[in-house]
């Protein structure tokens, strides 16, 4: 998963370069055929990819993870938008899954602000609303639920103590095996 991050963090074309020239082992030459580009600036694309790759921070423990994860917990349960500010990265990042079967946000939220006052919202509209930390793929998570009904399973990614990322899965097909986690 952080491999994909990192992947993330790149340039399409750094990715491209990186991908078949480090993974795959393309020479240069080809690569230049696929971007358009000479072999000499398909080999500065990888080397810049390269170095987001060693420059890439450690992740956070899982303890500090849980600790993140639990003060958002806290801070979502009070509806405090201040709190849930300090909690998420100015520039974060909240992707939600309703499958097309529920409602949620079209296209990611960015930005710390709006995360929080897009939680406060779903908080406001949905009294008696339960959060649960749980492990989710792994790693510490929120699980909501309402009336014993899981709504939403939530990962988090976090750096430097402050939430990173959100991925949200709301798509109640997807949600079944979490039924019976309670």
């Amino acid at each position: 998963m952080a491999f994909l991050v990192v992947l993330e963090s790149m340039t399409p074309a750094e990715r491209v370069a990186f991908v078949l020239h480090d993974v795959f082992r393309y020479p240069f030459v080809e690569i230049a055929d696929v971007l358009g580009r000479t072999p000499a600036a398909c080999k500065q694309l990888a080397a810049s990819a390269r170095r987001r790759v060693s420059v890439a921070r450690a992740p956070v423990s899982a303890t500090g993870r849980a600790d993140v994860v639990r003060q958002v917990k806290e801070a979502w349960e009070s509806k405090d938008i201040a709190a849930l500010v300090g909690l998420l990265n100015p520039a974060a990042v909240m992707t939600a899954d309703g499958g097309g079967l529920v409602g949620t946000v079209l296209r990611p939220l960015e930005g710390g602000a709006r995360i929080a006052q897009y939680m406060i919202a779903i908080a406001d509209k949905a009294p008696g609303l339960e959060l649960l930390e749980r492990s989710v793929n792994g790693a510490p998570g929120l699980v909501a639920r309402r009336a014993g009904v899981v709504m939403t399973v939530a990962a988090f990614d976090v750096s430097d103590g402050r939430v990173t990322r959100i991925w949200a899965v709301r798509n109640p097909e997807k949600l079944r095996p979490w039924a019976w986690k309670g």
